[in-house]
């Protein structure tokens, strides 16, 4: 089954995906988290960083951009481009209210007018594929018929389909039936996107969804760092991994020149996710989440692995009440 890593904001930056390739193997593609340009094409000496080719040796990696200004998002592609990417994504499916007010990620598929002129351009001038990454609506997924439309008279190399509209954030039931329905009029090579967490509901979404090319799982492969693993017949992960995860991402992290402060902010973020990984995990990581020194991180860090009961198991079955069934 082929597999991708999905970007999450903060998270899977280059540091984690490399490690977790090496640990874990299974995801065949990953994407960064979005570069968001201004109108000159400009963006962030982080961004940069992030996608460079010799932060990225061990991953097969897709520059994601952000942004509803056809000359900005050409200006990425050529810089792109010149670090030797032969593809580049394009985000129409964040649905941040911060991104949607400024008719950027799933703000754009509330004009599809706009969004049909803006793949126009980019795909009449861009030198590289194009892959594009989108809900099924904005207010709802009965757009999404309208929507595959306007996405067919392109050459998108992947069209990735979080199965959601943006209202639905994260939390509505990804709508797998209406993908279906309209799965066979799409064009392009498809990808299925929304609440893949378990070995056994990625199966069963590629099981029900006949003519799709790969999955893209995200938050599931971060809280779970072990599903692509799974997926191959692998191992479920255990506590001893987790912890040498942790620990290999907070060395490169401060190895990367990440002061302590912005190095602990990026592993609460992670340990965001990791908590499903534990039984009554609460008042370890209050200690956890207090702390403002290396050192007593890594000592609540220690106490919460040490005495906290880890299960995998327990994750599991949380997560299989949020999934297709």
């Amino acid at each position: 089954m082929y597999m991708s890593l999905a970007p999450l904001e903060g998270v899977t930056t280059h540091n984690f995906r490399s490690i977790h390739k090496a640990m874990f193997g299974g995801f065949q593609c990953c994407y960064s988290p979005f570069i968001a340009p201004d109108g000159s094409g400009s963006f962030k000496a982080s961004r940069l960083n992030d996608i460079l080719p010799e932060n990225n040796r061990d991953v097969r990696l897709v520059p994601q951009v952000l942004t509803n200004s056809a000359a900005a998002f050409l200006s990425v592609a050529r810089e792109i481009e010149a670090m030797g990417y032969g593809e580049i994504n394009l985000n129409v499916g964040c649905p941040s209210p911060t991104v949607v007010t400024k008719h950027k990620g799933a703000g754009m598929l509330a004009e599809p007018e706009g969004l049909d002129s803006f793949l126009d351009s980019i795909f009449s001038q861009c030198n590289i594929a194009v892959s594009v990454k989108t809900r099924m609506g904005f207010s709802s997924v009965d757009e999404f018929p309208a929507l595959v439309e306007i996405y067919n008279r392109y050459p998108i190399k992947l069209l990735t389909v979080h199965a959601r509209d943006r209202a639905g954030q994260y939390k509505s039931a990804p709508a797998i039936e209406s993908f279906a329905a309209i799965l066979p009029h799409i064009k392009a090579p498809c990808e299925y996107n929304g609440n893949i967490f378990t070995p056994d509901g990625a199966l069963r979404i590629n099981e029900r969804l006949q003519g799709i090319n790969s999955l893209m799982a995200g938050r599931g492969a971060v809280t779970r760092p072990s599903l692509f693993r799974e997926l191959e017949g692998g191992d479920m992960l255990e506590a001893a991994e987790l912890k040498e995860f942790h620990d290999r991402i907070l060395a490169a992290f401060l190895s990367d020149g990440l002061c302590e402060h912005f190095a602990l902010k990026r592993m609460k973020e992670l340990w965001h996710y990791w908590q499903y990984m534990f039984n009554a995990p609460e008042k370890y990581l209050k200690a956890v989440n207090k702390s403002k020194y290396l050192s007593d991180y890594a000592s609540a860090v220690r106490k919460l692995f040490a005495e906290c009961e880890f299960s995998a198991d327990n994750y599991y079955e949380i997560s299989r009440q949020d999934h297709i069934n």
